[in-house]
């Protein structure tokens, strides 16, 4: 590993205001060459705005950056480029309908009067190498990106940055849509690349990979740093405690007992090439998680129950009752709620703001002839906001402003609005932080204390181990196990989800 004394960047004083938030306030830290810096805190603790201050995105209101030791002003995305800056998010910034290599090399032909004098040959030559270098040496740099895996598409977008030659190196939720396996190849690229000397900033609030790939780790809360640890003197409980500010038990408390009425059935489910005799039922008051991996359909399977997808074959009752859901006002029409697992893509309406949010699901209670009652409809989203928390400047702050898990809370007010029955909630707490799960999970608590029936599909055991009452495991596109709460184990669940056991259902 190559380290140096001397900070290749240092943050002194960084303060910065939004309307009625302060984000960051008199953050000082120094990043070193040959590291990996971890940055941790809850969704609204200032990671986000930190590292677009780094990149050009947003200026300081005060404070300043040095670089190698001398101050730099980054007023914009390219002097950041040119300072060897690059960042990686979980939102990737690639152009799907050009080619692998086009997308590595964009950056270059900035400024440049005609594609024909882009050197295409050298810059796929060029791709290829990049590529091999990260463990795709097989890959077709003349794919387009729109055609490969979101794992590919991560590491086209690592290749963009190193093909930058950037010495900082930030990485923001980088493998959110990543298999395990998937996710330990791009760690291992990204050791390697500290061992080059890069430094490396790295967000994620996956406390366990925090541990397992970080040198030094920067807690933030409320936009003040809290503390600055070694990884050897680092715990989860304690990131934990410093992240939030108090303990949060891993465990969530008793359940309440569900109620003895089923409140929503499903028999002989089937789709070909997705879903295999699915059959299940949920209680009032009842909690079921769904676990599988990600190729056992699981993911599908919500939006089949709420009339986004057409089911050919099998019956879904409501409290008893045989219904046809063949769209998602039907689904919502019968009391069912679908809260999608991809909440910046199909869940929020990220350029509305945070009411019209909320009552978009309710407008028929909220307008006349077409025209919203704006004061009826203000006070609606109002009572749900403060129902659930959600932290914000006004109603009509725009949900892309918002953090992660406050678009998750609003989103979970605009199906609340609607008096479900029946909630699916699909992968509840991705891209959450500790404390915002933690309210997640409550919000879900109290529904089913109120009779509401829920199914939780997830990739974390840890999750729905937590938080069900029965969990079901799905194998290629068929429940293969159920498990009683005091019987689930992760082992046990992994072991139907790869196929090795079959537990009766």
């Amino acid at each position: 590993m190559i380290s140096d004394s001397k900070p290749i960047i240092e943050v002194c004083g960084i303060t910065k205001t939004f309307p009625g938030v302060r984000a960051l306030d008199d953050v000082t830290l120094a990043v070193y060459p040959g590291k990996i810096h971890a940055i941790v805190g809850e969704n609204g603790a200032g990671k986000s705005t930190l590292m677009n201050i780094l990149v050009g995105q947003l200026q300081p209101d005060k404070g300043s950056i040095r670089l190698n030791g001398k101050p730099i002003k980054i007023n914009n995305p390219s002097i950041a480029l040119k300072a060897g800056i690059s960042v990686v998010s979980q939102e990737l910034a690639l152009c799907p309908n050009l080619s692998i290599a086009e997308n590595i090399f964009l950056w270059r032909t900035n400024g440049q009067s005609s594609v024909s004098i882009v050197p295409r040959k050298k810059y796929q030559e060029q791709a290829k190498a990049l590529l091999s270098d990260l463990g795709l040496p097989q890959l077709d740099v003349n794919l387009l990106v729109k055609d490969i895996s979101v794992a590919k598409q991560q590491l086209v977008e690592i290749a963009k940055s190193i093909s930058t030659h950037a010495k900082i190196l930030i990485l923001d939720e980088p493998n959110s849509a990543l298999t395990k396996e998937e996710t330990q190849h791009v760690f291992d690229i990204v050791r390697n690349l500290r061992d080059q000397g890069v430094a490396v900033l790295f967000i994620s609030h996956h406390l366990d990979e925090i541990l397992d790939i970080s040198d030094e780790i920067t807690v933030l809360r409320d936009g003040k740093l809290i503390d600055h640890l070694n990884r050897e003197n680092a715990t989860v409980d304690l990131l934990i405690n410093r992240m939030v500010g108090r303990e949060i038990c891993s465990e969530n408390g008793i359940l309440n007992s569900p109620a003895e009425e089923t409140l929503f059935e499903v028999n002989g489910l089937t789709v070909d090439g997705e879903l295999d005799q699915v059959s299940f039922s949920v209680k009032k008051g009842e909690i079921v998680g769904i676990a599988g991996l990600p190729d056992s359909r699981k993911d599908e399977l919500g939006k089949y129950l709420f009339g986004l997808e057409p089911i050919k074959k099998g019956a879904i009752k409501v409290n008893g009752v045989e219904k046809h859901i063949t769209s998602p006002k039907k689904a919502i029409d019968e009391g069912l709620v679908y809260i999608p697992a991809d909440r910046r893509r199909e869940g929020a309406i990220l350029m509305m703001n945070v009411r019209d949010n909320i009552i978009v699901s309710s407008l028929s209670d909220l307008s006349t002839g077409g025209l919203i009652h704006s004061k009826q409809s203000d006070i609606f989203a109002s009572e749900y906001t403060e129902k659930l928390d959600v932290r914000l400047s006004s109603l009509f702050q725009k949900m892309a402003n918002l953090s992660g898990g406050n678009q998750q809370k609003a989103i979970l007010a605009r199906g609340l609005a609607t008096a479900p029955s029946f909630f699916i909630v699909h992968e509840p707490t991705r891209g959450i932080d500790i404390g915002a799960k933690a309210e997640i999970y409550q919000i879900i608590h109290n529904l089913a204390k109120e009779g509401v029936g829920i199914l939780i599909i997830s990739s974390e055991l840890s999750e729905l181990i937590c938080n069900c009452h029965r969990i079901l495991v799905m194998y290629e596109g068929k429940i293969t196990g159920e498990f009683s709460r005091s019987e689930a184990d992760q082992e046990r669940i992994m072991a139907c989800a790869t196929g090795q056991l079959s537990h009766p259902v």
